[in-house]
Parts: structure tokens; sequence; C-alpha cells
């Protein structure tokens, strides 16, 4: 104890020995004493506060005047001894406490005295050069701290007393050292940078940088440092192109780098780049560095660099101006406009689609000249000192702040009689149920009439699909007709029939028909070589399902994808056809199989004996809503633009998914900087560049090319989206997808085909006409394939592939037209490598999980047909017909009444209404996977969905914009909108889903029955679900949505937008997993359950529960959910930035160079932009 005491008394005595030395200068002030006086002070002072670190901390507190005192005296004084006493405390103090204590010095006014200090001491002839080393070191060092330090130091002249300082001693490294440091303070601003450039500030560094040295690195570091500043000023750029010093610096970044060995040197090498990223901002020292070979001679010094880790940031650095400088291309089109014309029955009078009709046919709407246009130098005109205050006081003017507007004002907008319209949509208001036999006393059990017996189980991520092999039905029966002309070997297969076969739990048997030719082959060894060479293009007849003639087989459960019948129409030289390929007026085509077999997974014997050559695609053994044969029935229905006939497998043969987890990809390191190395080496060795299209849409007549080692492409199936294919090398493809249908943009969605593959061979696929600024690809996210052999082979899946992926701008520029008239904008490129497991196998890539307008209805009317009637109140009405004739299904669900006894009506026909919607969005078929889990969990047998059921009546409509999935669109319909974006206007001809679906709710508002909450019990209960990441405001721009429009017009108090990763999820169970359609599906389940947990929160009295929980989740939401949460406004996109290294992003690129810092205007999204960010997936409107 007495050892901490005497510690505390000398504490205090130090402490008491500065404040006296400040007071004494103080009073020295005061009383204008002798300066030898002032001078002993302050170099007592000097001493403590070089000696002290508790002296430095003292004179810096919060409450202390000791800077103030200094600074009076530094103000006063005369004496020179005095003055560089207190310079030399203000250094001391500034050095050793970073940024905070020159903060504080420039908050006590420290900044403007220290500047007229440098004015008086310019006028002393001879100049004192201690007093300017001292001066220039310490405003140099608090210039960066003072928001106002530019315009302060040209009022002051200050500018040119530093430059002429470095002009007249340039010899004088001391001296210059900190004049140059203090020459970059004054250039961060614009007007500054400017004024030195006119004065020759550029020249004058030239002088001092040179070739490699070893002496005086110091002062070449910070001229590099300097000159980098002020080459940001786009008038001092083009002075130094002028002179050509963008020439100059390529050589003397060449001789540092070969001499500088050891890497003693690297921030001068970094230093000389960076004053070329600076040179290069503008178009003219873009083509100076073009013209001096730079790019061939930063991409060789960088990849010499890419051995030693710690030369990373030269590399990255060098990447960034070779990017930037990439002579911009267009893209390979003759329009950015859809591939696919739809001719509107309303053209809009104001809009992006109004401006798309206006276009003449003449002009080039792929680029333009304004793209790249000169730079106008306003910099000496324009002062831009405010704007860090605008950045302080940056405020979110999004967010509705309105009292007014944040209060739902239910607007009719339709008449009564208007709506009436809508009654024949809500027959369970009005049914009595007289002709129903509604008592059971044995409710039916929920079968799929003959096909799946036993109740739905909702499909949860927690469970995983059976290993065992045994549980695993086999249904899909291939049959094979032979010619019987011609000698044995050389039999040729002619048709190929699929035919539904039952399965039966005693296996199959096979009979030799007697004189039949034809031999069987297991399901695990398919299609041989013959057969398959034969199935150039196969396509599907409406048969009826048959046997196979001596092959029976049958099973306890049949959870088969049957298939129809197939029919070769490629000739065959030993039969003149092989039978007709129509359907009731149109034929469809199942995709081409270019495989010479499908390979087998194991050498079992075969059986020759029967007719029958079975290949099965097999399934987990659960339940399943997949019947090819009703899917393709429903495909002759649907209606496209491009009018597909063809059928992808993955749609046909249905998704299954895997029995394993898939992680989030990790991110090899510079993985993006090589891939840019590669696109770069375009340019450098342009002679290994093929540039052959091998599919293009907008060309019907181009030539596929015949070389087995090239690849083959299609999308011309539903949903698909892929515009043209151009092979770049020879396992390197470049792959442009189709703009929205009556749009010219929104790029993102793809799914494709492709085949003619060889296996152990790494394919790069390269999409190169992107939009969005930056993706979910950067963070781990993979494509999906589907593989077509892997699913004969038993595995009818969806995968996660490819490697070296990431998402980055690229040198295809964005005309302004499809910009929103933004210039200078580029695409991006997803890029992708993938090695196939199969030869010649057929497989399809795509975006996310599919999932089509012909699957969801295939999926209802399994649901529909499948449904016990006793116990579920199923209805599928027709809410109306889509702009292209296909129609837009609503579906009612509910629990039957107990009886048709009045009271059990009454409680029926006043359940309150769930509303939900989906799939808006096209390109966003998470949707429909989240929405396929909540449809099979209302119709299951679970006790939760019955009682789900007899509480709620659910109106579902599952896909709002079926037509824009049809056609492959990833953001609008046919009318080239967002239909998301229509709800507080929307127009019956242009918009007619959204019409009618708001329709729908102001019906139910207008007969009282408006459509208690929700998001708090799915944190609890759904593991994909995250509470943290929900908002709860309403945004200018998102007044058009369904979610506000609901709420404020109709007066739904609890409208929803439920949305869903692309990705994988970063919290609870599934953390650092990609998400699958089974998490999916389970979200839709889980959302189910948390309705009934609600509705018992909600109503205490019927399931006895204390009264206080009814506001449960109010306070849950309001203490946890801030509307700060990142996802409400902070981010423009739905995704965050990413950042690989230090300004090495996705969108690293002359966007955040200073152009953007110059014309801030540049940096908010535009419109276009702002509409790709959401992903909005299921609506819930609740009573």
């Amino acid at each position: 104890m007495s050892k901490l005491k005497v510690v505390s008394e000398k504490s205090l005595t130090n402490n008491s020995r500065i404040v006296g030395l400040l007071a004494q200068l103080e009073k020295i002030n005061t009383e204008s004493a002798e300066s030898d006086t002032a001078r002993y002070v302050t170099s007592k002072i000097l001493h403590l506060a070089q000696s002290q670190e508790k002296t430095r901390r003292e004179m810096t507190a919060k409450g202390s005047t000791g800077m103030e005192v200094l600074l009076s005296t530094l103000e006063n004084t005369k004496d020179l001894q005095t003055t560089l006493n207190i310079l030399s405390i203000l250094v001391e103090l500034v050095s050793a406490g970073g940024g905070r204590r020159a903060s504080f010095l420039v908050a006590k006014g420290g900044s403007q005295i220290l500047l007229q200090l440098l004015t008086n001491a310019s006028k002393e002839s001879p100049q004192n050069e201690e007093l300017m080393v001292q001066i220039h070191s310490i405003l140099a060092k608090i210039g960066p701290k003072d928001k106002k330090f530019g315009v302060k130091a040209r009022i002051n002249g200050a500018l040119n007393i530093t430059l002429n300082l470095v002009k007249q001693n340039l010899q004088n490294h001391r001296l210059v050292l900190p004049c140059l440091q203090l020459l970059r303070v004054y250039s961060a601003n614009s007007v500054n940078s400017v004024s030195l450039g006119k004065n020759g500030v550029v020249e004058l560094l030239f002088k001092i940088i040179g070739p490699f040295s070893k002496k005086n690195s110091g002062l070449m570091k910070v001229a590099l440092d300097t000159l980098a500043a002020l080459l940001k000023s786009k008038t001092n750029a083009r002075r130094a192109v002028d002179r050509g010093y963008v020439q100059v610096l390529l050589t003397i970044y060449v001789d540092w780098h070969r001499h500088d060995n050891r890497h003693r040197n690297m921030l001068i090498r970094k230093g000389i780049l960076q004053s070329l990223k600076s040179v290069t901002n503008i178009k003219l020292g873009r083509k100076a560095f073009i013209d001096a070979n730079g790019m061939k001679i930063l991409y060789n010094t960088s990849q010499e660099c890419l051995a030693v880790r710690t030369l990373d940031p030269l590399v990255n650095t060098s990447s960034l101006i070779m990017r930037k400088c990439f002579p911009k291309n267009r893209l390979p089109l003759p329009t950015i406009k859809s591939s696919f014309h739809f001719q509107l029955p309303v053209i809009p009078v104001t809009g992006p689609v109004a401006q798309l009709y206006s276009l003449p046919p003449e002009v080039d709407d792929v680029v333009d000249e304004s793209d790249d246009n000169d730079e106008l130098d306003l910099e000496a005109e324009n002062e831009t000192e405010n704007e860090d205050d605008v950045d302080q006081n940056f405020k979110n003017d999004d967010i509705e702040t309105d009292i007014n507007k944040l209060k739902p004002q239910q607007e009719p907008g339709r008449t009564i009689e208007e709506l009436k319209m809508y009654e024949h949509l809500f027959p369970e208001l009005v049914d009595d149920f007289q002709d129903y036999d509604l008592i059971s006393k044995e409710p039916k059990p929920f079968v799929f009439e003959g096909k799946v017996r036993g109740p739905i189980v909702v499909p949860t991520a927690g469970e995983e699909a059976s290993g065992n092999s045994g549980n695993l039905r086999k249904g899909v029966v291939r049959k094979v007709h032979v010619s019987p002309k011609g000698d044995e070997g050389d039999k040729k297969p002619t048709c190929m029939d699929l035919a539904k076969e039952d399965m039966k739990d005693n296996g199959r048997t096979s009979q030799q028909q007697p004189g039949d030719q034809n031999r069987t082959i297991s399901s695990t060894q398919g299609l041989n070589n013959d057969i398959v060479k034969a199935l150039d293009r196969i396509t599907l007849q409406n048969l009826p399902s048959q046997t196979g003639p001596g092959f029976t087989a049958g099973g306890k459960k049949d959870y088969s994808l049957p298939l129809t019948v197939l029919t070769c129409t490629k000739a065959c030289p030993h039969m003149a056809a092989c039978g007709n390929v129509l359907f009731e007026g149109r034929t469809v085509q199942l995709g081409k199989l270019c495989c010479t077999g499908v390979e087998t997974e194991d050498d079992e014997d075969t059986e020759s004996t029967s007719s029958v050559e079975q290949t099965s695609v097999e399934v987990s053994d659960g339940p399943t809503l997949h019947d090819s044969d009703l899917y393709i029935e429903i495909v002759k229905n649907t209606k496209s633009v491009p009018e597909y006939s063809e059928v992808a497998y993955p749609d046909y043969f249905g998704h299954i998914p895997p029995p394993f987890k898939e992680p989030i990809l990790e991110r090899p390191y510079g993985v993006q900087r090589t891939k840019i190395a590669q696109d770069i080496e375009r340019l450098i060795h342009q002679s290994d560049i093929i540039d052959r299209v091998v599919y293009d849409l907008d060309n019907p007549n181009y030539t596929i090319p015949e070389e087995g080692d090239i690849l083959k492409f299609n999308s011309k199936f539903e949903s698909g989206n892929l515009r043209k294919v151009i092979q770049i090398r020879k396992n390197e493809y470049d792959l442009i997808l189709n703009s929205d249908i009556n749009s010219n943009h929104y790029h993102q969605w793809f799914y494709f085909e492709v085949s003619g593959m060889r296996p152990g061979v790494a394919y790069r696929f390269n999409i190169i006409n992107c939009e969005k600024s930056n993706s979910q690809f950067n963070y781990g996210m993979q494509p999906l394939m589907y593989s077509v052999q892997e699913a004969l082979n038993a595995r009818p899946w969806w995968i996660r592939v490819g490697t070296d992926i990431c998402y980055y701008k690229n040198h295809f520029s964005r005309s302004s037209v499809a910009a929103g008239g933004q210039k200078g904008k580029s695409y991006y490129t997803i890029t992708f490598t993938v090695n196939f497991p199969h030869k010649d196998d057929v497989c399809y890539f795509a975006y996310h999980y599919p999932y089509t307008y012909s699957t969801l209805q295939m999926h209802l009317q399994k649901l529909e047909s499948a449904h016990n009637p006793q116990q579920i109140y199923f209805r599928k009405d027709v809410l109306c017909e889509t702009l292209s004739g296909n129609t837009c299904p609503l579906v009612t669900i509910t629990a039957m009444p107990e009886s048709n006894y009045y009271e059990h009506i009454c409680q029926f026909r006043n359940r309150p209404y769930v509303f939900l919607s989906a799939r808006v969005h096209p390109g966003e078929t998470n949707a429909s996977w989240v929405m396929k889990g909540t449809l099979e969990y209302l119709m299951s047998n679970n006790p939760t969905a019955q009682s789900l059921r007899e509480s709620y009546i659910f109106k579902i409509v599952p896909m709002l914009n079926p037509d824009g999935v049809i056609n492959g669109n990833h953001r609008c319909s046919l009318s080239g909108e967002d239909l998301n974006r229509q709800w507080q206007s929307p127009n019956p001809d242009l918009h007619p889903t959204i019409y009618h679906a708001k329709g729908l709710l102001q019906y139910l508002a207008a007969v009282k029955h408006l459509p208690l909450t929700l998001p708090k019990i799915l944190s609890h209960i759904a593991p994909a679900f995250c509470m943290s990441s929900c908002s709860f405001v309403v945004e200018k721009s998102k007044e058009s949505t369904a979610r506000v429009v609901v709420w404020r017009e109709i007066g739904v108090q609890r409208s929803y937008t439920m949305e869903s990763t692309l990705c994988g999820c970063d919290q609870g169970k599934y953390k650092g997993l990609q998400i699958g359609t089974r998490e999916l599906e389970e979200m839709g389940a889980k959302f189910c359950v948390g309705l009934l947990r609600l509705k018992r929160l909600t109503s205490p009295l019927e399931y006895n529960l204390p009264s206080s929980l009814l506001d449960f989740e109010n306070d849950l939401i309001e203490s946890n959910c801030k509307v700060t949460s990142p996802t409400t406004y902070v981010l423009d996109e739905d995704e965050p930035r990413f950042l690989e290294e230090v300004d090495y992003s996705a969108e690293s690129n002359d966007d955040l160079d200073t152009e953007l810092a110059e014309n801030a205007g540049d940096y908010e999204p535009s419109a276009q932009e702002e509409a790709l960010s959401d992903s909005e997936l299921s609506r819930t409107y609740l009573p």
C-alpha cells in the first residue's frame, strides 16, 4: 500500500508541475513579461512533454486549458526560440496521440493560427529553415483533421508559400519532405489541386521522381503520394498526359520492378501505380496508357509478383488499372431488347416501356458514344469544400417520416358494384353445405388416387433421405423396339417407349417372348451406345400408360416418376418412320439426348430375355407430387411467346433434394484477379481467341458446330434463358442472357442446357451481361446443375457445382438507354468453372432451383385429386388470364365445417382470411419452393395442419407472374414492368394479375372480412428464419409495392413480405450451408405452424392462455428489431458489398475512384439498379 501511495504522490507532483508551468506561461502572456522567461517555461514544458506520456495526456485532456495557453503564446510571441519550443511541444502532442489529439488541436483553432504563422514566417528574410520545417510538419499532421483546411490554406496564401519553398530548396531534403507532405494535404481539395497544377507542381514533382536509387527513398515515396493526390484532378491528369508523363511513369515503374529484388521499396512501387491509377481516370490517360503498351507492361510485372504474397498490393492495383483501361466493348448483340417480341394491348404513356417503344428503329441501343465522352473540367469553377458536411449530415430520405402517410387510410378504389365480379371466387361465404355429407366417423385417408397411399409428410431439412437403396422404388420403364431386319450386329433401335409400370415388393419378373429379338438391360446399365445414337431428337406422344409385355411389377407404394411415350423422329435406315409426333395441335419435344450412353454404375449381369429395357429414376421413400405424364399434358396448354415445343429434362424427371448437405463454397484466395488476368490476356494475346458463335437466338440460321469437342447449348424450353454463346478459347465460353420481354435490361436469371462435353476437362463459363453491382456468387453461392445421366442413375436432383466462382465488373459497356440515362456504366460477369463427370451427358444450369408454371399447375392438380373432401375444403379457381392467355390460379384451402348445422356453418364463414401470394418476380424461384412447402403442409393430415385449416381460410395466388416465369424473365411480366411496383394503380390490361389480386383484397374489405404478429414466432420455430434481418419501415421508393399498398389502402394491419436467400444461411441450424429445396419447403411448412401459434397467442380464451400473451410479439418486435436493420436501407442491393482485398471489390473500377468523389451523383443507384435489389418472395395478409 505504501508503494502505491508513493506513486500517487509522485504523479500528483508531476501534474502539479505541468499545471504550474502552464499557469506561469499564461501569466507571462497577460503581463507581456520578458521573452527569456517565456523561453525558459516553454523549454521546461517541452522537456516534460518529450519524456512523460502523462504530461501529454494531461495537456490534451477534456477540460484542460493547456492547448489554449500554448496557442495563445504562439500567436503573440515575437521570440523565435519560444515559437520553436511551442511548435516542438505541439509536434510531440500530435505525434504520440494519433488522430484524437490532432482533432483536439484543430478544435482549439490551431490550424488557423499555424497558417497565419506560416504566412508571417514567409515574409522574413532570410527565412528560418527550422521554423519552416516545424510549421509544415505539424500542419501536415493536423490538416487531414480539419474539414475546412483547404479553404483556410488558400485564403491565407499558404499554397504558393509551400510550393515556392520546394522550388527554391530542391536539394534540401530535410525541408522539402514536410513541404511535400503538406502539398499532399492541400491537394485533397480539388480547387487547390487545380491551382497548384497551374503553378507547375506536376512538373516540379517529376524533377524529384526518378529511376531506381537507394538514396532518398523516403522523399521519393512522399513525392509519389503527393503526385497521386494531385493527378486525381482531371486538369492535372490532362497536363501530365500532354507532357508524356504516362510513359515516364511506366518506365520508372519497370526500373524499380527490375532492381528492387528484395522488395524493400514496395511502397515506392505502389506509389507509382497509384499515380498511374489517378491519371487513367480520364479518357486521355487511358488512351496514353494503352499507346505506351501499359497493359502488357503491368500484366507481365504483376504476373511476376504473384509468387510473393507480400506484393499482393501491387498485383491488385495493377489489376485495377488494367481493368479500367481495358477498351470498352459493346455487347455482340444486334439490340439489347429481348430476342422475343410481344405486342402489348396498350402502350404506357410514360416510363421505360414507353421509351422503348418510342425509340426510332435506326437507333443503336447497344452502346452510344456518349458513354465515353470527355469529362469536363469543372473543378476550378465548382468548389467542393462542403462535401464533407454533406456526408456528415447524411440521412436516408427514402424512409417515410410523414405521420399521415404512416397511418393506413382505407381507400375504396372500386365501387361495391365493380367488386361484385369477385363474388364467385368466394363461394365459401355463401355455401350452406346442404348437399355435402360432412359427418364422417372415420375420415378418409389422404391418398394419391392409387399412386401414393399414406399421408403427405412435409419434408423438413432435418430429415435426411433414406440411404437404404432397398426402400427405393423404380418406376420408369423404357421400352425399345429393334428392327427385325438385318444381322444382329447391325440392329438399330428405332423407337423408345417409356410407360408407367406398377412395382411389387416381390421384385420384377421377366418372361421371354418366343421369337422376340429384344433384350432387357438393367436400370444401372441404361441405354446402350446404339440406342442413344439414334435418339438425336425425341418427341413426346400422348399415349395411355401401359405395362410392357412380359414384365410385371408392383408395390405397396409407388413413388415413380411416370413417363409418357417417347418416339424418335430421326430417320432410321432400317425403318421408314418411327411414329407420329402429334399432340392435339402441337408437338412437344423432350430436349436432345446427346449422350452416347448412360454410364453404368456397376457391372452387374443383365437379363437378355425380356422385351423391355428398363431405366429407372429412383426417388427417396416419400410422397411426390411429380407426374411426368401429367406434366406433359399441362405443357401442351402452356402458352409462351417463343412457342416453346421442348421440355427440359429436369422439369420432366422432377427434382428431389439430394441426401447430403451442400456447404457454402469457400472462396479461393485471389480468384477474382486471376479471372480478370485471363480476361486481360484476350487483349494482349488476341491470336489465341477463337471468337466463334455457337448459339444465337437472334439468328435462327446460325450453324451448329459439328466438331466433337465443342459444347452445344439450348434454352428453348419453359423458363429457359440464354440468348447467345461465343466460344472464346477451346474450353471457355461467353454467355449472354436475354432481357426481360418488352424491356432492355434485367439480366440475372439463367436456365440452359449444355451437351457434348468431355469428362476431366475444366470448362469455364462467363455470363457477361449481368447488371447488379454485386452478387451472392461472391459469398460462396454456386450455380445449380442437373445431369440427365445422374437422373437415369437414380439421382434426379439439382446440385451445387462450380469452382473459381466470382462476380466482377467487366469491359462491356451498358448503353445509357438501358441504364436509365446514366452514362459510363458497365456490365458484370458471373464466371464459374465446371468439370463434368460423364461423357456426352446432357446437363442443365440454373441460377436457382427452377420451378416452372407447368410444374405449379401439375402440383395443384395432384393436390386437388388427392385431398379428402370430407376433411379439406379445396378449390382451384382462375383469378384471371394473363397477357399471353395463361390462367393465373387462385387456391382456397380451409377445413370443411363439422356439419351443415347453423352453428358450424357460421363458424366456417367467420374464419379470418390469410392471403398469400408468391413469384411476382420470375427469377426468384425460391418463392415457389417455399409456397410448395406451404401448400403441401396445408393439405396434409398433420393434426397441426387440420387445426390451422379450422382456424383460417387461405386464399393463395401461388404465382402472380405466370408469363414472366414461362418466358424466362428475371424481374418483369410481358408488360416489361416490375409487377410489384404496380399495386398503387394497376392497369387491368397491362397488369391483370395485380389488378385482380388487389380486387380480391378490396372485395374482402368491402364485405368486412379484412384479411395476430408473426415474425418473432417464426424466428423461434423456423431454423432458416432470421428476426434480426427483418425490417418494419416504409420506404418511399417502395410505396407502390404490395406490402405497403395492401396495408395503407386496404387496411390490412399485418402485411408482410417474406424474403429468402438464394445462397445460404449465416446463423442458426443451417449456418454455413447453401439453401436447398428441402430447407425452402420446410420454411413454408414452418410458416403454417407459426400461424397456428399466432392464433393461440391471440385467442387466449379459446386456448385457455393468459391474456397477457396478446401483446407477446409486439413487445418482442419492439425490443429486438430496430428500424436501422441493415436490410432496411443501408444496402442498395440484396447482398452486402464484397471486398476481396483492399479496394478490390466487385465494384472496384473507376466507379470508386475520384470521378465519383467529385461527382457524387454518379454513386447513387439508378431506378433500374434499385429495382434489381429486393428479393420479395411471398406476401402474407392477415386479418
